[in-house]
């Protein structure tokens, strides 16, 4: 028994990241239109628990992200926040805030050993739900928010996500895709 299987499914994303297959598809104020950009990231993810909420005992996994465009000095996206595992209901969580003002509460349930998993959350959801500052709920309100976590044999892993955003500047619902392979930082 490894010191890490109270983790469940997250034991294997324990560690330092890096990433440099990063495609971010999304709207692009300046140029009024979708556009496709390459990215490199880099994320940490340091384990802590148990946190006892009366009878359920969470573990989870303290992270940060941050992503950069080519060689900017400063990234063009952050996020800090929590992946959760509750083993006795076998559901993974991540909740999480981007410095614009926006912060998600995605969950789904899965097996403890498992390599592939989804979480979601819906805007206006009490259980797994997306919240906006008031500027973002006029003009760019996320509605949605789905991710697809694969844990490779390799030992990377990797992260396919869609956020469907209502923007005031198109007339149809906005669909922002991210997508990334991660390896150990150094490898």
């Amino acid at each position: 028994m490894s010191e890490f299987d109270a983790w469940g499914p997250l034991a294997p994303l324990i560690g330092e990241w890096e990433g440099d297959e990063g495609i971010d598809v999304a709207f692009n104020n300046e140029q009024g239109r979708i556009v496709e950009t390459p990215f490199r990231e880099k994320t940490s993810m340091k384990p802590f628990g148990p946190v006892d909420n009366g009878t359920q005992s969470l573990y989870g996994l303290d992270y940060r992200t941050a992503a950069w465009r080519g060689d900017e000095d400063n990234p063009f996206h952050t996020e800090v926040g929590y992946w959760l595992w509750d083993g006795a209901d076998g559901v993974v969580m991540r909740c999480f805030m981007v410095p614009r003002g926006s912060t998600v509460l995605a969950g789904g349930e899965t097996a403890a050993d498992s390599r592939k998993y989804t979480m979601k959350a819906d805007c206006g959801s009490e259980i797994f739900g997306i919240l906006s500052n008031p500027f973002l709920a006029r003009n760019a309100r996320t509605s949605s928010y789905e991710v697809d976590i694969t844990v490779h044999e390799d030992g990377s892993w990797s992260y396919d996500e869609t956020t469907r955003i209502e923007h005031a500047r198109s007339s149809d619902v906005v669909v922002h895709t991210d997508r990334n392979r991660l390896r150990p930082a150094g490898s």
